[in-house]
């Protein structure tokens, strides 16, 4: 038998784990997924690759810590 001092010592201890444990969680990393109807190289994606940076950095994301950009681009044929 537990006596009802250890048993309270017990029930406290994993309390107090437990919220150590959850305050340890890394920033959660979003997303965001790019179609652009441009080629990669074109001088216009550059552009709008950097604007959207910039649009994201004044509101307070920062790439590669608390969001990841994924671009897709077009396959443009230039003749």
């Amino acid at each position: 038998m537990i006596r009802r001092r250890e048993f309270i010592a017990l029930l406290g201890g994993a309390a107090g784990w437990s919220i150590a444990a959850s305050a340890q969680q890394p920033q959660r990393m979003r997303r965001i997924g790019v179609l652009m109807n441009l080629a990669a190289d074109d001088p216009e994606s550059v552009d709008r690759v950097t604007a959207l940076a910039q649009g994201l950095a004044e509101l307070g994301w920062t790439i590669g810590r608390n969001v990841q950009i994924v671009y897709r681009w077009a396959l443009v044929h230039r003749f």
